[in-house]
C-alpha cells in the first residue's frame, strides 16, 4: 500500500496522540487526506490579490459571483453566500456555532471534542463513517430494527457485515443481547446506535444510558478498539420523563482512550430542513488533543472533497442566518410542541383495549415513529396492501411490523389511521 506523503502526516499525527485511533482506520481511511498543498494551498495563496486567476467560479467585473438574475432574485441572501464554493470542511461559522449548539444541547459533556464536519445530511455522514473505519467483512454491531439505509451503506457499499441483537427485551432495550453481541467479536469493533430510534421510536431510558455506558467501557478497558457511530438523526425529541435527553455522545465522547465516539447529527430533523441537507461529523475521545482532531477533521474533509468537493453553500447559509435569529429557539419549540402533541395523540387512542385484538404497539416514547406487532396469523405486508386498496391509508412495512410516522398525520387523523389498521384487519381475519 502506497500512502501519500500528505496522508502519512497526517498519520503520524494521530499514531503520536492515540494509536488506537489510527488502527480504527479502514484502509481508506488510513490513506486519505485533505490535499492542503495542491490547487487549494495555491489558491488561498492568491486570495486577496488583485489579480485571482486560480479558482475555478466565474465573476462579474465587479467581482460579484456572475449569476442568472432568475435564480438570485428568490433568494434574500448576498450572492457570495448562494454561489460561491465553500470549503469541503464546511463554512467556519456554522461549524462553531454547530460546536457551540452541542454543548448547549449536552450539558454534561464538558470536555474537548473536535470542530464538526459539514456532511450533506445524515446519510452522507454515516457514509463518510464507513469510508474512514469500514474495510470489507468488517462487523457493524446494530440492533435488528434498524433504518434499512444501514445496509445500503454498510454492506452494499462498503462490503461490511451487519451483525445483530434483538432490540427489545419485553419492554426495555436489549442490553443483555447487546453486551453479549459484543463480547462475540473480538478485533477492532464498530457499534452503530441510533436515538430515538427509527424505525421503533424509542430512546434509552437514563438507567438503560448508564447501563450501556458501563458495557462499552468495560469492553474497552479489556483493551479492545472500539469505534461508536452515534446516528443522531432524531436528536432533541424525547417527549416523556425518564428517557435519556442529551446524546449518547456527551456520555462516550471522553470514556476511554480506547473508544472514538463519532456523532452523527445534523439540521435535517432537528430544525425540519429535510431537502437542506446539512449535517455534520464530530469526534470525541478521553484526552484528545487539539493535534488529533485537526488530524481527524483533515481526513473527514479529505474523504468530502474526493467525493462530493463541496457541500450546498446556500443551505449552510440559510442556517446559519436562522441560528443567529433571535426567533429560532421560539419557532422550534413551537415546533417540537406540535410533534409532542402527536406522540401524545397516538397515546390516547392505543388506550382503546379492541386494538389489542389483532396488534400491540413496541415500545416508544420519542421520534418521528412507532411500530406495532400483528397478531398470527396476520402478515404485515397483506395489511398494508389492503389499508392502500381499501382505506387510502399508507404505512411501512418491516418485516411482521407496521411502522407509523405519527410525524406526518394529523393529530385529528390519529385515530382514523389506527382505526383503518384495525379494519384492515379484521377484513384479512373474516
Amino acid at each position: 500500500m502506497t500512502v501519500d506523503t500528505q496522508a502519512e502526516e497526517l498519520n503520524k499525527k494521530i499514531i503520536s496522540n492515540n494509536l488506537t485511533v489510527f488502527d480504527l482506520f479502514s484502509k481508506k481511511g488510513v490513506e486519505i487526506f485533505f490535499p492542503s498543498k495542491g490547487i487549494l494551498a495555491q489558491s488561498a495563496d492568491a486570495k486577496g490579490k488583485e489579480i485571482d486567476a486560480t479558482i475555478g467560479v466565474a465573476v462579474e467585473d465587479d467581482g460579484e459571483p456572475l449569476c442568472l438574475e432568475v435564480i438570485s432574485k428568490d433568494v434574500s441572501l448576498q450572492k457570495k453566500d448562494i454561489f460561491n464554493y465553500t470549503s469541503s470542511y464546511g463554512k467556519a461559522e456554522l461549524r462553531n456555532i454547530w460546536k457551540k449548539m452541542i454543548y448547549e444541547k449536552n450539558p454534561s459533556l464538558k470536555e474537548e471534542i473536535s470542530l464538526p464536519i459539514v456532511t450533506g445530511a445524515l446519510t452522507h455522514g454515516l457514509s463518510i463513517c464507513g469510508f474512514l473505519f469500514v474495510n470489507e467483512d468488517d462487523n457493524i454491531i446494530v440492533p435488528d430494527l434498524i433504518w434499512e439505509n444501514y445496509n445500503l451503506i454498510y454492506s452494499n457499499w462498503f462490503g461490511g457485515k451487519l451483525v445483530s441483537y434483538k432490540t427489545f427485551e419485553g419492554e426495555r432495550f436489549n442490553l443483555t443481547g447487546f453486551s453479549e453481541k459484543l463480547n462475540s467479536i473480538s478485533g477492532k469493533k464498530i457499534v452503530l446506535l441510533n436515538f430515538p430510534n427509527n424505525p421503533t421510536g424509542y430512546t434509552l431510558t437514563e438507567s438503560e444510558a448508564i447501563q450501556l455506558v458501563s458495557i462499552l467501557e468495560a469492553d474497552a478497558k479489556k483493551g479492545n478498539k472500539l469505534v461508536v457511530l452515534i446516528d443522531d438523526a432524531y436528536f432533541g425529541l424525547v417527549y416523556k420523563e425518564g428517557v435519556l435527553k442529551e446524546s449518547l455522545f456527551a456520555r462516550l465522547a471522553s470514556l476511554h482512550k480506547n473508544l472514538l465516539a463519532v456523532k452523527v447529527d445534523g439540521a435535517t430533523k432537528e430544525d425540519y430542513v429535510w431537502g437542506l441537507r446539512v449535517g455534520f461529523l464530530t469526534y470525541g475521545v478521553k484526552d484528545g488533543s487539539k493535534e488529533l482532531y485537526l488530524a481527524l477533521e483533515s481526513k473527514t474533509a479529505g474523504a468530502i472533497r474526493g467525493n462530493v468537493s463541496n457541500l450546498s453553500t446556500i443551505s449552510q447559509s440559510l442556517l446559519l442566518k436562522a441560528y443567529s435569529s433571535s426567533e429560532y429557539k421560539s419557532q422550534k419549540q413551537e415546533k417540537f410542541q406540535l410533534l409532542k402533541e402527536r406522540f401524545l395523540g397516538v397515546e390516547k387512542v392505543l388506550t382503546d383495549k379492541k386494538y389489542a385484538t389483532y396488534f400491540s404497539p413496541l415500545p416508544y416514547n420519542s421520534g418521528y415513529f412507532m411500530c406495532i406487532k400483528l397478531k398470527a396469523p396476520l402478515k404485515a405486508e397483506e395489511v398494508r396492501r389492503v389499508l392502500l386498496r381499501d382505506y387510502s391509508t399508507g404505512v411501512i412495512v418491516f418485516g411482521d411490523l407496521i411502522r407509523v410516522a405519527f410525524s406526518s398525520v394529523k393529530t385529528s387523523d390519529l385515530k382514523k389511521m389506527f382505526d383503518n389498521i384495525y379494519d384492515a384487519c379484521k377484513k384479512l381475519c373474516e
